[in-house]
């Protein structure tokens, strides 16, 4: 009896990957195994990323934040304890978003914990 082999579902399953890969560079795009491993270390990089995003935004917010408190007079760290002790709970996106966008509400904060 001959050897049955379901051609159908691994091609399908070639196709499926290698579609993923259109527009990659040279034989990443078409050769099957190339492509296979390019495509599987993608999905390496997006799952850190996506943790790394997390740390750069709250970098950038920290940044803004500590830039317009210097400009009232306080640092960083200062304005932050001093909302804590205040029991102000206010996230620091929030916070750097009123920084760039609300100067005069982000200044009533700082004079409500001064």
């Amino acid at each position: 009896m001959p050897r049955s082999v379901n051609h159908v579902a691994s091609r399908a399953k070639r196709k499926r990957i290698l579609k993923l890969t259109r527009g990659y560079y040279g034989a990443r795009r078409n050769v099957w195994t190339v492509a296979k491993n390019t495509w599987e270390k993608g999905l390496t990089y997006a799952f850190r990323d996506r943790k790394n995003k997390k740390r750069n935004f709250r970098a950038l917010w920290i940044q803004r934040i500590n830039a317009a408190a210097r400009l009232e007079g306080l640092s960083y760290s200062r304005l932050m304890g001093a909302l804590h002790a205040q029991g102000i709970e206010i996230n620091r996106k929030v916070l750097a978003d009123l920084a760039v966008n609300h100067p005069e509400a982000f200044k009533a904060i700082v004079a409500k914990v001064k």
